[in-house]
């Protein structure tokens, strides 16, 4: 096998469409995002995502070509993220992927979506064998290496924390024109809040529920409490509960290092309830920075070449979409288990 390999990874599985260039040594050459974004107060709707996705993968996967200074015949290997995802949105980066592939007779590599968070995140964190915290708009879910497969510790039973905050600042009707995702507004309002109102505390051994507290919350605005206490209070309890599983998530494992990574992880509040945490149990918190935590074709491209590395290809006949592919499917080839 040569000594360099260069990956080009696809990135596709919700509203980013992502292409990262990434070399086996680990340099990273290009990340390239474009966003469909929905009309302000609709969700995600996965048809017109993969048309956004469809319309702009050529322009985005030349301006990741441009970044890197390299044309595409050098390019050694092809990978795109199989799934977990969005149906329409996957297949979209799987054909791109598949034509590429096959135009250039290069080798193609379909990976797991949550397994390349994990690894890029060990990768630009220095992370080696942590506990992993995944938090967005789609994931909540805690994981460890054990074995030769990533295993899910605990994880929400409904919906995630990021959608669960979203989807309380479009109901309440905040909205800041600077920015697309209610995220950044929900952050602002909760900082404003002085009162802390009960909220429903729903942890269920190592799961989460997030929707009950959702329609509580919801119940308290309409019930005349300040939009700025119900935010806050919804926040803390979440975020309280998320902290409290992965403290256990540490105990339970005996591992001293926490990754964070997933788009939510650009929450202040939750990175300085996890750093007390941490540093009451004498561990360390790495937090993957936000270029590389939210979605993204960096994080494709560099498990594409972990798998490939360690004898791992896609068949084109194999490389059909895995909408739920679970991350402890994924046997792990590419690093050993801390003793």
């Amino acid at each position: 096998m040569q000594n360099k390999i260069i990956c080009l990874g696809i990135e596709s599985t919700a509203h980013t469409l992502g292409v990262g260039i990434v070399e086996s040594n680990g340099n990273i050459l290009a990340n390239i995002r474009d966003s469909y974004i929905p009309p302000y107060g609709k969700g995600i709707h996965p048809a017109e995502a993969a048309r956004h996705h469809a319309l702009k993968m050529k322009e985005t996967i030349q301006k990741a070509l441009k970044q890197a200074g390299i044309k595409l015949k050098d390019v050694n290997l092809i990978a795109f993220a199989q799934g977990p995802g969005m149906g329409p949105c996957l297949r979209t980066g799987a054909v791109a992927a598949r034509t590429l592939a096959l135009t250039l007779n290069k080798p193609l590599v379909g990976v797991n979506h949550l397994v390349a968070h994990i690894e890029l995140g060990k990768l630009v964190t220095g992370a080696t064998d942590p506990v992993v915290l995944i938090v967005s708009g789609g994931t909540t879910a805690l994981a460890t290496l054990t074995g030769n497969r990533y295993r899910i510790l605990g994880e929400t039973l409904d919906i995630a924390i990021g959608n669960c905050f979203d989807r309380f600042a479009r109901e309440v009707g905040l909205h800041d024109p600077k920015h697309p995702w209610p995220g950044p507004m929900f952050d602002k309002v909760a900082s404003k809040g002085t009162k802390y109102i009960e909220l429903p505390y729903i942890v269920k051994g190592m799961d989460l529920s997030f929707s009950g507290l959702l329609t509580a919350a919801l119940k308290k605005v309409k019930e005349g409490y300040k939009v700025e206490d119900v935010a806050y209070s919804l926040q803390e309890t979440a975020l309280a509960m998320i902290t409290e599983v992965t403290e256990r998530a540490l105990a339970h494992t005996g591992k001293n290092e926490l990754l964070l990574t997933g788009g939510f992880t650009r929450n202040m509040r939750l990175q300085n309830m996890l750093k007390t945490m941490v540093k009451d149990r004498d561990a360390k918190l790495h937090v993957t920075p936000p270029e590389y935590a939210t979605d993204n074709g960096v994080m494709i491209a560099w498990l594409g070449i972990l798998a490939y590395t360690h004898g791992i290809t896609t068949k084109i006949e194999d490389s059909y979409v895995k909408q739920r592919w679970r991350i402890e499917e994924v046997e792990v080839t590419w690093v050993k288990e801390k003793q």
